[in-house]
């Protein structure tokens, strides 16, 4: 229990962190991206435990509670994510995320295509975000690939191959703008842009 308190709490810390507009606990609570990933936390439990039927029922009462966000229960999640402002966010079910992660409405983690993966049972078909990544509003990052740690991704962008650490990638499809040697100052400059 005391561990679950404590995520609870960390979930909300988030918030306020990421989150300018945030004024209060009570306020906080009302944000479809927290309801989102409790709701997402309790089915992976239960998909993890093999319990049939209930998880896609969750995710999909999630669904329709907070405006679209739909997390597949196979995803995996790291500790200090947060969806800002949510609706129309899609989690497949071989998606991974990393910790502090930030994604805006309208991300689609997803895949290329059913038909690509039909004979082979569950192979990874989804994207690997790695830790510190930005994700901007309506972008779409399809398929196996990795998105590298500290990189930042700007809205709309359409992501269909690796992204190397610390880098901004921008446009449909993506371009990658800057790679990882960027100061600090450089990063929070692009980073204003993409959200």
């Amino acid at each position: 229990m005391n561990r679950i308190l404590t995520r609870v709490r960390e979930d909300i810390a988030v918030v306020f962190e990421k989150d300018p507009a945030a004024k209060s606990v009570a306020e906080v609570l009302l944000y479809p991206g927290l309801h989102a990933l409790w709701a997402y936390r309790l089915s992976h439990r239960l998909y993890e435990r093999k319990v049939p039927f209930v998880p896609r029922l969750i995710s999909q009462i999630a669904r329709i509670l907070t405006g679209g966000i739909e997390i597949h229960p196979g995803a995996k999640i790291g500790r200090r994510f947060f969806i800002d402002h949510g609706s129309g966010v899609v989690i497949g079910e071989t998606a991974e995320i990393g910790d502090n992660v930030m994604l805006y409405h309208q991300v689609t983690l997803g895949a290329t295509g059913w038909w690509k993966d039909m004979k082979s049972g569950r192979v990874k078909r989804h994207p690997t975000i790695e830790n510190d990544v930005v994700i901007g509003c309506g972008a779409s990052l399809l398929g196996p690939i990795t998105v590298g740690a500290g990189s930042k991704i700007g809205a709309m962008a359409l992501v269909i191959d690796n992204v190397p650490p610390g880098s901004i990638v921008v446009g449909a499809p993506a371009t990658v703008l800057r790679r990882a040697r960027m100061s600090d100052t450089e990063l929070e400059d692009a980073s204003r842009h993409i959200g």
